[in-house]
């Protein structure tokens, strides 16, 4: 493979960048970086009712925030643009011109009614349905009178029936299609291109070597194969990528709401953007070792097509979770401060803007629970006994640890030791001290020492570092709750 290898990413702005979306723009963006190609950027806009406003941006900024950078594209340039179909509409018209000077497309004038008829009658008739090409041989006259009448119309691609229409798959094999001889429409009845003729266009100004895609265009290949053998043109190579499907082995669908599926909801969950790229690369392509985690440029290495699965991919949530824990076990704490402070902030539990106190207490708070975050959102949960007004225990053998005969000592001298202390004594190390002077105080040790503690102030028996933890709750919080545990065994 030589240095002149060109792929893009052409995702359609009808919504957000979803999980299938962002892996093939990876396996696109690897393939390229691996032989020093090109990976372009394009926006397929030709569907106007389903396009929605701003989506392009975020494809941009998901893909940007995923380290999946780009060398042309709209936003970039690039000797080959625009990189927005509705911005090349000159360019497709003086293609489509072409086709119906050389008589290899002409105008279709019939209406939604009568092709509703056709299909209809076909169908009853057992057979194929599939345009008719009632149109096909129109004289100029006939052409005159239906635009006398003021009929719309489309342009169709004069095709054959009989031939093998056969290409190499880079990732599936060999694949062929017996061409059917319907005339499909290139052009739709507003003047914008179907995908399959703004596509193939694109690709071959764009000087594109490879497509990337999905599986499900796998049926759009022989009538764009069609497209370039009418315009005379090279056919590039082909690479379809299998489905992603969820836990019961169906196609992902974008209305399944159990499944977290844009990257958008990744990122505001606070999941790491190479632990996403890390897992998406392995969504139905394998490195063939046993590994599990790369960096990007592992993959960039490791990345090929004859390792990219044929059959589906199951997409697994809890791997996904597994897999940003072992990043977030890996990344430095100031960065998982800045990723969990908006969470807290975005549940009312800190301003918008902290102050160097509540900078240091998000500090500690990071450090007792990164190693147990699958993201970043988990700190909402496990910060709540930070903000209850009453400890709730949690079970009876945590309610059995404060019925022991030694607890009321150990938390009445505990209690002396936090108010002795002041609040400038209020500190992680001095909490550690002030539990040593009950150890002295009491003669009580071990789980006997420490366990009352932790039940009477957090309603739980275990969790991170004690002193961490009572540190956390305040001052005035920790004296509140060990009066409250004292008054309940009374």
């Amino acid at each position: 493979m030589n240095t002149s290898v060109r792929v893009r990413y052409a995702p359609s702005p009808t919504g957000h960048l979803h999980i299938g979306g962002a892996r093939t723009a990876l396996f696109t963006y690897l393939f390229a970086r691996k032989h020093g190609g090109q990976f372009i950027l394009r926006i397929e806009d030709t569907d106007l009712d389903r396009n929605v406003s701003g989506a392009a941006e975020e494809f941009y900024n998901g893909l940007r925030w995923l380290g999946i950078e780009w060398d042309e594209g709209e936003d970039v340039g690039g000797p080959y643009g625009p990189y927005r179909c509705t911005d090349r509409m000159d360019i497709y018209r003086e293609l489509i011109d072409r086709l119906l000077r050389e008589d290899k497309a002409y105008f279709c004038y019939c209406t939604e009614e009568e092709l509703s008829r056709e299909r209809d009658a076909q169908i009853a008739a057992g057979e194929t349905a599939k345009y008719s090409g009632r149109c096909r041989h129109l004289t100029p006259e006939q052409r005159a009178a239906f635009e006398d009448e003021g009929r719309s119309r489309t342009v169709r691609l004069r095709t054959s029936a009989g031939e093998t229409l056969a290409f190499r798959d880079l990732v599936r094999g060999d694949i062929s299609f017996e061409a059917d001889g319907n005339d499909f429409v290139i052009v739709k009845s507003n003047g914008m291109p179907t995908y399959n003729l703004a596509v193939v266009i694109d690709d071959h100004l764009m000087k594109i070597t490879h497509v990337t895609r999905g599986e499900e265009h796998i049926s759009n290949t022989p009538r764009q194969m069609q497209i370039y053998r009418a315009f005379g043109w090279d056919v590039p190579e082909f690479a379809h990528f299998n489905l992603i499907l969820n836990d019961e082995g169906k196609k992902l669908s974008k209305r399944d709401e159990s499944i977290l599926q844009f990257i958008s909801q990744y990122r505001d969950l606070g999941y790491l953007e190479e632990a996403i790229l890390n897992f998406l690369a392995l969504l139905g392509w394998s490195p063939g070792t046993e590994e599990e985690i790369f960096s990007k440029p592992e993959l960039i290495e490791l990345f090929s097509f004859d390792r990219v699965n044929k059959s589906g991919s199951i997409f697994d949530q809890r791997k996904l979770a597994w897999m940003n824990n072992h990043y977030f076990k890996k990344a430095e704490p100031e960065r998982i401060v800045r990723l969990c402070a908006p969470q807290l902030q975005k549940a009312g539990r800190l301003p918008e803007s902290l102050d160097e106190a509540q900078t240091a207490w998000m500090n500690v708070l990071v450090s007792l629970h990164q190693e147990k975050m699958n993201c970043a959102a988990d700190i909402v949960p496990l910060s709540d006994l930070f903000f209850a007004d009453a400890v709730v225990v949690e079970n009876d053998e945590a309610r059995a640890v404060l019925a022991e005969e030694t607890v009321p000592a150990v938390l009445s001298a505990f209690a002396r030791q936090i108010e002795a202390a002041g609040s400038e004594g209020f500190t992680v190390d001095g909490i550690k001290a002030a539990i040593k002077a009950v150890q002295a105080e009491t003669g009580v040790k071990g789980k006997g020492l420490f366990m009352p503690i932790r039940v009477a102030l957090t309603g739980q028996m275990h969790g991170p570092d004690l002193n961490g933890t009572v540190w956390l709750l305040g001052r005035d919080r920790v004296l509140r709750r060990l009066a409250e545990a004292a008054g309940g065994r009374q």
